[in-house]
């Protein structure tokens, strides 16, 4: 089971996110992303599941045409975990460029 991040570490991992933001009313945090046209964000969104499936860690999302909105939180432990700061920044990597 994930352990939830909390205190300096927390801190820490948030600060290296600098295009998320914390969900308010959750301990989750979130990112949208806009590219040309849906299948742009279709082929973003199967890089993504890929290494999803790999870790064993499903981000929450919504697609409409080229809006990708991405959430991530672990629910086994209620809350961030380094899962999603690691998917986090698999997301980020993945996004440069689009």
């Amino acid at each position: 089971m994930a352990e939830r991040l909390q205190g300096d570490a927390r801190k820490e991992a948030l600060a290296s996110l600098t295009l998320w933001s914390e969900v308010k009313g959750r301990d989750a945090i979130a990112r949208s992303l806009k590219f040309k046209n849906f299948n742009e964000a279709w082929g973003f969104m199967s890089r993504i599941a890929m290494q999803a499936e790999l870790m064993d860690h499903h981000p929450e999302w919504f697609n409409v045409y080229s809006k990708v909105n991405i959430t991530l939180s672990t629910h086994d432990c209620g809350g961030l975990s380094v899962k999603d700061i690691e998917l986090a920044k698999f997301i980020d990597n993945a996004a440069v460029g689009k």
